[in-house]
């Protein structure tokens, strides 16, 4: 019988492609593998996880808010029916190994499987770990972590540095290629802007600033994902200033790009949130990057990964509260026209690459999977 691998993660990009990536590593190792991804109906798995080519099935599980409220009752509701969904849908299966990536759905489904007596492992994509991985450490067969710094928080002895999985095709991207996909010119450079898998508000008004700054003067070219909630609010307020985005050739402005990397082959500077997979991404491509931390992520973790990329000299990073067109504008040419800095960030970002993270996970997951 060929073995069956269960994958739980979701709700953003930054727990789903990991996952895909792990999925990938599998089926290269286990050719005949059968792999099942559990997500929610809610999360960008539905989209991501089918594109890739992955069967997926969703359970009823939902995060909690920080304060407590009808909405955190509406949670304990939900956490109930995930567990027994997850129960159910690990004792139908019947897997193999089972892994988690992060994201609330991971927690029961983790859970179960551990208890039940099936192999299984976490990955923490991040410097600071969540809650729910903090819980899951005692139950999992192993713990896979990005950072070296994230090792004291977990048991020693089933805790393993391998780095953040990151798709192979995301530094396959051909530079001039991808400039001739997006009408681009090979001598000026380029600038990629994106705030996540979401979208962020707050980048997107910085970045229509400089749209309105450079819209007459190509002294850099534009790359700007707004996320797809986000699309037609940044067109509208762009049109109102009288701007046309498709009568801009040095500035492309899109919802989402799956290709991610076409974008980051085009880029000579990333500006970015600082989730760990997009900072695995960059080191994988060696781009560097100006961060701005997600203020509300959970523990701070995304302040703690830019730290970490600043303080190996490949990120400079702007907190959200000090963002603004002019100052972000500013920002960008102190780096973009100096060569030897960008230079400089750029080797300084590729030495922090771990592009085996895979295959060290693939050492540990033969060894349970008999």
């Amino acid at each position: 019988m060929p073995p069956k691998f269960i994958l739980a993660g979701g709700g953003t990009g930054g727990h789903i492609y990991p996952a895909i990536a792990i999925a990938q590593g599998i089926k290269e190792t286990f050719p005949d593998a059968d792999i099942l991804f559990i997500g929610t109906n809610r999360g960008l798995e539905k989209e991501l996880v089918k594109k890739a080519g992955f069967p997926l099935k969703t359970i009823r599980v939902k995060g909690f808010r920080r304060k407590l409220s009808l909405d955190t009752l509406i949670s304990i509701k939900e956490l109930v029916h995930g567990a027994f969904d997850s129960f159910s849908l690990i004792k139908k299966e019947k897997p193999d190994m089972v892994i988690g990536t992060g994201g609330y759905v991971a927690g029961p489904v983790l859970f179960f499987a551990s208890i039940m007596g099936i192999p299984s492992a976490i990955h923490e994509q991040n410097v600071t770990p969540g809650v729910t991985n903090k819980i899951l450490a005692r139950f999992v067969d192993r713990i896979f972590v990005s950072f070296s710094d994230s090792m004291k928080f977990f048991p020693k002895g089933k805790t393993f540095l391998v780095g953040n999985p990151v798709r192979k095709e995301i530094s396959s991207g051909n530079r001039l290629s991808a400039l001739k996909k997006f009408g681009l010119s090979p001598d000026i450079p380029v600038v990629l802007c994106f705030g996540g898998s979401q979208g962020a508000a707050r980048i997107n008004d910085a970045i229509c600033k400089i749209i309105e700054a450079i819209k007459d003067n190509a002294r850099f070219q534009l790359i700007h994902i707004t996320g797809k909630n986000h699309y037609d609010k940044i067109k509208s307020t762009l049109e109102n200033k009288g701007i046309t985005l498709d009568r801009l050739g040095h500035i492309i402005v899109r919802p989402y790009i799956y290709e991610m990397q076409d974008s980051y082959a085009a880029a000579d500077l990333v500006i970015s949130r600082a989730g760990a997979l997009t900072i695995s991404e960059l080191s994988a491509c060696g781009k560097p990057a100006i961060l701005i931390p997600l203020p509300t992520a959970a523990n701070h973790h995304q302040d703690y990964n830019a730290k970490y990329m600043e303080e190996n000299g490949a990120a400079v990073v702007m907190h959200e509260d000090k963002l603004s067109g002019e100052t972000l504008l500013r920002t960008i040419e102190n780096i973009i026209f100096d060569k030897s800095r960008l230079h400089k960030m750029s080797m300084a970002s590729k030495n922090l690459a771990r592009e085996d993270a895979v295959e060290k996970m693939l050492v540990e997951i033969r060894k349970l999977v008999k």
